[in-house]
């Protein structure tokens, strides 16, 4: 009987598997998680228009022009109006056309243009004594301008900080008059 005993123990403990604890590592799966939100994040940014604000008027009846009132805006002296034209040139002048401050002027892109919107706000801002009442720049691109003299025009916007500026598309006919001698 003890045999017995003696071998069914023996058995039963020969049988006997241990159970080991099951422990998963979730390091590497943080890891991963943590790289894959990251990469998400990041190519959302980059997808990102990169893109410029730009503040367009609503478009409205022609309103009548004075010598006092353009477009609601109030003292023509702050008005500088940059006629886009073909060759890379842009015809500035201050003031309206039907009543300028100053003769309108065959200006290239880059430096040229740059010097005068610098010196037409430094003018304007003297004229006023207040640095928030500076030039407002209307920006009228003509069918001959290209999409880059635009973006070009845009950009000395940004450089010389002029914040208050306008791309309109309706030429007065004095405007045409001009752009059809020049």
């Amino acid at each position: 009987m003890e045999d017995k005993q003696y071998s069914s123990r023996i058995i039963k403990e020969k049988f006997k598997s241990k159970k080991f604890k099951t422990r998963i590592d979730l390091a590497a799966m943080v890891s991963v998680s943590f790289l894959l939100i990251i990469f998400f994040l990041v190519t959302k940014e980059l997808a990102r228009p990169q893109s410029m604000d730009l503040g367009l008027p609503d478009k409205r009846d022609p309103e009548v022009i004075d010598n006092t009132i353009y477009c609601g805006i109030k003292r023509s002296n702050r008005i500088i109006t940059l006629l886009l034209t073909d060759n890379n040139k842009i015809i500035s002048y201050l003031g309206i056309l039907e009543f300028p401050d100053d003769k309108p002027k065959i200006v290239g892109y880059g430096d040229s243009i740059r010097k005068e919107l610098l010196s037409a706000q430094k003018q304007i801002v003297k004229e006023t004594g207040d640095i928030k009442k500076g030039a407002i720049v209307l920006i009228k691109p003509t069918k001959k301008s290209t999409y880059g003299n635009l973006v070009a025009i845009l950009d000395e916007m940004v450089i010389t900080d002029i914040p208050t500026y306008a791309i309109v598309n309706d030429f007065t006919p004095e405007e045409q008059k001009l752009l059809a001698s020049k």
